[in-house]
This record gives C-alpha cells, sequence and structure tokens, in this order.
C-alpha cells in the first residue's frame, strides 16, 4: 500500500489546511446559517453534531477520498468476515461476534463462531441467574452476596465502567468490587467489609499466568482459606474466565465453572463476552442482552451506512484532521452523566492501547503521528477544573460532549442544569468571546485581555435519549469503531499491544532482586541506584 503522506488525498489536505486555518468556526457559521443542522447525523438512537469543527464540505470530500484511498470500507468488510488482520498475531478480530444475533454466521477457519458465542452466553445467564436468586450457596451454605472481579487491563476497566455505568439497573442487594492493582491496598480495600462465607471472586485471566491478576487471585484465596480453612470451599467461591483449564484446575476451581473466550477476543474489546460476567450479574442476563444489541446496532450502522452518514468513520476521520494537521495531542471525553464516570479510562485504553503504535503494518516508521492521550471527567465537574485550559490555554483539545435527554433519577431542575451547561460549554468553545464583546460588557480596558475567549476550540456532541444498557452498548462500539477507522487510515495494527511487554518482562527479572537483597545488580546506574535504595 502507498505511504500515508504519498496518497493523492493526503497531499490534497495538506494543500487544502491552510485556508481551513485562516478561518474561525464563527466565520463557518456566519457563512452558513444552516451549518448546526447540515453537519449532523441522526441514526441509530444517537444524535451526532460535528457542526462545530474546523471543517468545511471540501474538507470532509477530502477526508472521505482518504478513507477510500486507505480501503477503509473493504477494511470494515475484512473485520466482519473473519479476514486475521491482526497480523502480527496472524488472528482474526471478531468481538463484532460477540454481539451477533443468534442465528448469525461469522465463520473463522471454517467454523461458524456464532453458536459458541451464544453457549457461553447461556452458560454466563444460568450462572448469573443462581447468583441473583441467592441459589449459588458457599462453602458453609449461605448464598453469595458480594462478588469481586479480579482482572486487569480489558479484564478490569470494561467491567468497572460497565458496572458504574448501568449501576441503576444493578440488583441493589448483592456487592460489587473490583481488584486490578498489584499494589495490595486494592486488594485490602476491595474485601474490607465483606464476609468470606458470602463472597465470590471471578478471577479473570486468559492463560491464568497474568502476575498482576494470579498474585490478587492467590491473595484472595489465601483470605477466603483463613476463615473457611477447607481447600474444597475454593470451588464455590472461585469461577474462571479463561481459556487455561489446567492452570484454572490446579488453583482448585471446578473447569465446569470456568466461562471460556477466543482468540480473536482482544482484552480491550472483550466486556461484552465472558469478561462481563460480573456485568451480566450485576444488570442480569436481559439487561446484558439489550446491551449486546446496542453493539451490533451500532456494528450494524459502521458496516452498512455510506461514509457521509457514518457516525464512527466521521469520527476517527475528525480525529485525523486534529492530530496530524492541526498537531492536537489530545482528546477530551466529556460524558455529562454520572453514571458514566468511568468511561474516559475505559476509553484511554481502547484509543491508546490500539494506536499507539510508531511502525506501520509492514514494519516501516510512521513520518506522522498516531493516537491521541485520552482524558476526562463527567460534566459538571471537570467544569470546575480543567476546562479553563481547554477554553483559554494554548493547546487545542478536541472534546466529544455525551448527553441524555432523560435522567435516569428524576429531581427537579437537575437534568436541565446539567444538559444547559453541557450545551453552553460546546457554544462557548466554538464562538468564544471577542474583546469588542467583552468591552461592551463594561469590563475595564486592563481586564479585557484576561476575558477574551478565542473560540476555534472544536466539540462534538452526542445526544441519546437515556442512558439504558443498549444505548451503552452502542456508545462503546461506536468509539471502537472510530479506533479502528484511524488504525486503517495510519496503516497500524489496532489490536496487538506489543508495547506493554518489555516493562512486564523487566519486572519478572527485578523481582528477585528485591527479594534476595544480596542479589548482583546489573541494570544502568539509575535503576541499579533505585534497587538499593528499595532493598534498604
Amino acid at each position: 500500500m502507498t505511504d500515508l503522506t504519498n496518497t493523492t488525498a493526503w497531499k490534497a489536505l495538506k494543500s487544502h489546511f491552510p485556508e481551513i486555518r485562516k478561518q474561525s468556526i464563527r466565520s463557518l457559521f456566519n457563512n452558513d446559517p444552516n451549518r448546526g443542522s447540515k453537519y449532523r447525523v441522526q441514526d441509530v438512537g444517537i444524535y451526532f453534531d460535528y457542526s462545530k469543527h474546523r471543517i468545511t464540505e471540501e474538507t470532509l470530500g477530502l477526508l472521505f477520498n482518504l478513507a477510500r484511498e486507505r480501503g477503509l470500507p473493504e477494511k470494515i468488510e475484512a473485520m466482519f468476515t473473519g479476514v486475521k488482520i491482526n497480523t502480527t498475531e496472524n488472528r482474526a478480530v471478531l468481538h463484532t461476534a460477540l454481539r451477533a444475533p443468534q442465528g448469525s454466521v461469522v465463520m473463522v477457519d471454517g467454523v461458524n463462531v456464532v453458536p459458541e458465542v451464544h453457549a457461553v452466553l447461556n452458560k454466563m445467564a444460568g450462572f448469573a441467574m443462581q447468583i441473583r436468586k441467592g441459589e449459588w450457596l458457599g462453602y458453609t451454605g449461605k448464598p453469595v452476596r458480594n462478588v469481586v472481579n479480579i482482572g486487569i487491563g480489558g479484564s478490569d476497566l470494561g467491567p468497572v465502567m460497565a458496572y458504574e455505568a448501568l449501576k441503576f439497573y444493578a440488583h441493589r442487594s448483592l456487592t460489587f468490587r473490583f481488584v486490578s492493582n498489584i499494589d495490595g491496598n486494592d486488594f485490602a480495600e476491595a474485601v474490607n467489609g465483606l464476609d468470606p462465607e458470602e463472597t465470590l471472586f471471578i478471577v479473570s485471566s486468559k492463560t491464568f499466568t497474568t502476575l498482576e491478576t494470579m498474585t490478587n487471585g492467590r491473595t484472595a484465596r489465601k483470605w477466603l482459606l483463613d476463615k473457611l480453612v477447607h481447600e474444597e470451599a475454593v470451588a464455590r467461591h472461585f469461577v474462571a474466565v479463561s481459556t487455561n483449564a489446567k492452570e484454572v484446575g490446579a488453583f482448585g476451581i471446578d473447569t465446569r465453572n470456568m466461562f471460556g473466550f477466543w482468540d480473536w477476543v482482544g482484552g480491550r474489546y472483550s466486556m461484552d463476552s465472558a469478561i462481563g460476567l460480573s456485568t451480566m450479574i450485576a444488570i442480569g442476563p436481559e439487561n446484558f442482552h439489550e446491551m449486546l444489541a446496542g453493539f451490533h446496532a451500532m456494528d450494524e450502522h459502521f458496516r452498512s451506512t455510506p461514509l457521509a452518514r457514518n457516525i464512527p468513520v466521521i469520527m476517527g476521520l475528525l480525529g485525523v484532521w486534529y492530530i496530524n494537521f492541526f498537531g492536537a495531542q489530545t482528546q477530551a471525553v466529556l460524558p455529562y452523566e454520572n453514571y458514566l464516570k468511568r468511561f474516559p479510562a475505559y476509553l484511554q485504553q481502547l484509543a491508546m492501547e490500539s494506536n499507539g503504535k510508531h511502525v506501520t503494518l509492514d514494519g516501516k516508521t510512521t513520518e506522522y503521528a498516531t493516537g491521541a492521550v485520552y482524558w476526562g471527567e463527567p460534566g459538571t465537574n471537570g467544569q470546575h477544573s480543567f476546562y479553563q485550559l481547554i477554553h483559554q490555554g494554548t493547546l487545542l483539545i478536541p472534546c466529544d460532549f455525551i448527553g441524555f435527554k432523560n435522567p435516569l433519577n428524576v429531581l427537579p431542575l437537575h437534568q436541565d442544569y446539567l444538559m444547559a451547561n453541557m450545551i453552553a460549554q460546546g457554544e462557548a468553545l466554538a464562538f468564544g468571546k471577542t474583546p469588542e464583546e467583552v468591552r461592551n460588557e463594561g469590563v475595564p480596558d486592563s481586564l479585557v485581555p484576561h476575558k477574551v475567549f478565542e473560540g476555534d476550540r472544536p466539540s462534538s456532541t452526542f445526544f441519546l435519549e437515556k442512558l439504558t444498557p443498549a444505548n451503552l452498548g452502542k456508545l462503546v462500539a461506536m468509539n471502537e469503531q472510530a479506533v479502528y477507522t484511524q488504525g486503517v487510515i495510519w496503516g497500524v495494527n489496532p489490536f496487538d499491544q506489543m508495547g506493554v511487554e518489555l516493562g512486564k518482562v523487566l519486572a519478572m527479572k527485578i523481582i528477585p532482586e528485591l527479594e534476595n537483597k544480596q542479589a548482583p545488580l546489573q541494570h544502568d546506574s539509575s535503576t541499579n541506584a533505585l534497587i538499593s535504595f528499595y532493598r534498604g
């Protein structure tokens, strides 16, 4: 494939950029009074407003040309049909099969994987209902009332985010906690106040060898047996999400209580697989399947909608526009919904682990930036902390606002005030306040520069009816597909994560050096000094 910067569309965008850079968002709206209705997509239950971006029809046309030149339509279809697009690991990428309706056909190596997916979902549902009905009894005969999910990365961030996002729908007589960090404080706080006789641990690790997860798993095992004593108790208080039956059995977990998944599911794309067992227990199988239906609806939109009306495609291309032409380095995700407080952290892994790559699929070093730093907090909290930098700082930070027309908890005035703030922030970022407008407010000349808002801060707004399981699924899938769109444009592999390995390998070398104070040190002078300080 032609190098990205040598494509016809890229060169055209490069020539077009100086013209756009001179135009303000204010002038774009002045020149087109209908801009607000022109640059929007209303589909799949989402109202997507992207009018407050520094783009014109020509910009969009060139971006869509770039997508076509990079083969995006063909690569979308390749992903959905099981082609091994994860070339560095020779794997298909089929998280979309996790939410395919029963009766669908998705082939991998000549096998339709959909029946396998639904077999696992049915097994999860049966187990979840046992917990929810109080029928799953611990070793001493007490029903389980506490569920602790142990995982890390995609085995933690997805379940935590989904639980917090859908807590409104959760079984409130059950307690859910999550452990990921190898820092002992994380485990200690998670089990604080819990009764081992009423606690179930879900240990999520594909290989059942992940250092952090298995360290926490073994600590949980000891915590349980310190009270229940008998090894047989482990089988009633632990289940596994894994593919390694041998290690699961050696841990003491009954392999009949092992929930599997497949090598075509990447960790950060796995929250709708068995990794979501804690989510299903919390919200119930019916709501879990509603979430899957939301995922699938967005998948179908991404697969079948023309580029010019395709929400994830437009999102992804706008990101490329700002990262590669305006030099933006971060992306703010600002949900005006407190239940989505963990959504920005979830997107950090999804986007940054996927496209944080410096080489293309053919191993060449990129000559352009790939990926952005994702971050954010729920509104209106963020308005009283970091919005100052977004409005009047020197960095260009594109923003995604997420809002809902109807609240889950109806309290007088709250939702109108919340949505008024979200809408106002997009307006303020785009149009700002000129020196003339500030002076007309009677502000002294000495303070005018301090009260000017330059504007031209781009943002998208996503409006949905209500935060339901289905709408959460749509939001997650929308971002998954936007990330894939960017990976295709940049020519990187969004489905491996080799950058996480080196530090883990070095840590395994350092662990025995910390445990044995006499072990010789053969690192650089800084690392040797740090180890010596710790050992001393």
